[in-house]
């Protein structure tokens, strides 16, 4: 097997830190280039340097700056660029730095990779956000969630030809990135593939309100504390734990047939949750009643999305392999070997 030089945009955070850990363990080099703004992010450097001595080289820097992330691209053969301002919330307190990283800063990479000598293959983490909130699909109630009245989506999701609905800063800055990624790809030949992805979850992420749900579901319930819902919980996502995620991330970017396309990622409807229904999962995992605060619904917030996975199952011969129930099990594992971060506040993680 050919030793690649990997680089990781974001490569500090949850997604970057499993992706780097595949990556060495296959004795791969890996450069993590991330300006650490996320709080506790550094201890994934650390544990990566600790673990593969030699082959983990880190940049501390911000994909704004367009020089730094050029001297990155010059030695890369593939490149995944996770960084990004990830929260909705932050991106309508301050639309202009959302911009900033989501936008111009994969415009600065992509400009890097189409004036670079080895021309490197790149696959950009986008978000189901670009959907908006999927008002053509009309949805029926049951008692625990929302469902596509529609027979065929409700059975398999929603797919990629959906209209695009850029709602909310942050939907507008990645989904813009979106387009400029497969554009760069159509109009320069860049080897580029979008992953348009749903919820994401297991070890390494460091899960706040705004970001990483599941995860912070789970260490509220393990804290004991109650776990606030907005609107009335019935609203469903699809699951994807983070090895399969890690393992369609390596698929796609060595296969050819990826470059210039957009995939919807997730755990599609056999990992499906509604919020409540994920409650009652996190309350037989962890054997404790879980208090629930309820507030208004929150403004841009998809009733129902699942992604329809057919796409990358029928182009990669990918298919998620850990279900929630499992999945959840091996997250919950992963923060009771880790007190410090169960009993930490969300501001020392966010």
């Amino acid at each position: 097997m050919k030793r690649l030089s990997i680089l990781i945009t974001g490569g500090a955070g949850f997604i970057g830190a499993n992706l780097a850990r595949t990556c060495l363990a296959e004795g791969h080099k890996v450069h993590v280039f991330d300006n650490l703004s996320r709080a506790g992010v550094d201890a994934n450097v650390r544990e990566l340097e600790g673990d593969f001595p030699g082959l983990m080289r880190f940049t501390r820097a911000d994909v704004r700056d367009a020089n730094a992330v050029e001297r990155a691209v010059e030695e890369a053969d593939q490149i995944f660029h996770l960084a990004a301002q990830v929260a909705v919330t932050t991106s309508l307190e301050d639309p202009i730095d959302d911009a900033g990283t989501n936008l111009f800063g994969t415009l600065n990479l992509l400009e890097a990779v189409r004036h670079s000598g080895s021309r490197p293959a790149l696959l950009f983490t986008s978000t189901n956000k670009v959907y908006g909130r999927l008002k053509w699909v009309a949805l029926n109630q049951t008692p625990t969630r929302y469902e596509p009245a529609d027979q065929s989506t409700r059975e398999h999701g929603a797919c990629e030809n959906q209209p695009l609905e850029f709602l909310s800063p942050y939907g507008c800055s990645k989904g813009s990135a979106d387009q400029y990624v497969l554009d760069y790809a159509r109009s320069y030949g860049v080897r580029a593939t979008v992953f348009r992805m749903s919820c994401i979850y297991g070890p390494y992420q460091l899960g706040s309100e705004d970001q990483g749900w599941v995860a912070h579901f789970l260490r509220q319930a393990m804290k004991g504390e109650a776990i606030t819902i907005y609107g009335d919980g019935k609203q469903v996502r699809d699951l994807l734990f983070i090895e399969d995620l890690v393992r369609a991330m390596r698929l796609a970017i060595e296969h050819p047939a990826s470059s210039a396309e957009a995939f919807n990622l997730g755990g599609g409807v056999e990992n499906s949750v509604s919020l409540i229904e994920l409650i009652k999962e996190l309350q037989l995992l962890t054997r404790d009643k879980i208090e629930i605060e309820w507030r208004e619904e929150r403004a841009a917030d998809q009733k129902w999305y699942i992604a329809d996975t057919s796409k990358i199952r029928d182009r990669l011969e990918w298919a998620p392999q850990v279900s929630v129930r499992k999945g959840l099990g091996r997250l919950h594992e992963w923060y009771l070997a880790r007190p410090s971060l169960i009993a930490a506040s969300e501001a020392q993680v966010a």
